[in-house]
């Protein structure tokens, strides 16, 4: 690692820190010439992934417009900056998973679809009128009655019946 300061080829490594999510090194380095501290960071990459497109065109995969892509429907959205981090992580970490150097941009799409469901699902619902690309509205209203009846099951909770000193409480 070059120092940025006097450009000297030499550092030593302070300090190693892993990230939250596991997928990325913060290291904390000294100059061994002029003694400059900085900090340099590593993370995953996904190498030698190449996007076959709808029309069959190929095109190398870009983390970038991935997350202009989750940006767009995240749009006027609460989230956070490490919420998102974490989400676009997961879903490379999806994507590695597959054990392949070529994925669909269809693959893609289902995973982001399973990732942002669960994270936001406006986000998920704007995503998917992209991405599925609706023919009419009865097709979209079918998306979002499938959403509804999947919150619906996910918010249900079974009474529970605890006894405590003798009384009955239901949970």
């Amino acid at each position: 690692m070059h120092c940025p300061v006097c450009g000297h080829t030499d550092t030593k490594v302070i300090d190693t820190r892993l990230s939250a999510e596991g997928s990325a090194i913060r290291r904390r380095r000294e100059c061994e010439k002029c003694s400059y501290r900085f900090s340099t960071g590593e993370e995953v990459e996904l190498l030698d992934l190449t996007v076959v497109k709808r029309d069959g065109g190929r095109e190398t995969y870009s983390r970038d417009k991935l997350s202009q892509g989750i940006r767009r429907s995240l749009q006027k959205r609460p989230y956070t900056d490490s919420a998102f981090r974490t989400l676009l992580n997961g879903i490379e970490r999806d994507i590695q998973r597959k054990k392949t150097d070529e994925l669909t941009s269809r693959e893609i799409g289902e995973i982001v679809m399973d990732r942002l469901k669960s994270f936001d699902e406006i986000a998920y619902i704007r995503f998917a009128s992209v991405y599925r690309q609706f023919a009419d509205i009865e097709s979209f209203t079918r998306e979002l009655e499938s959403l509804n009846a999947r919150s619906r099951k996910k918010g249900t909770k079974k009474e529970k019946t605890v006894v405590d000193e003798g009384n009955r409480l239901k949970i």
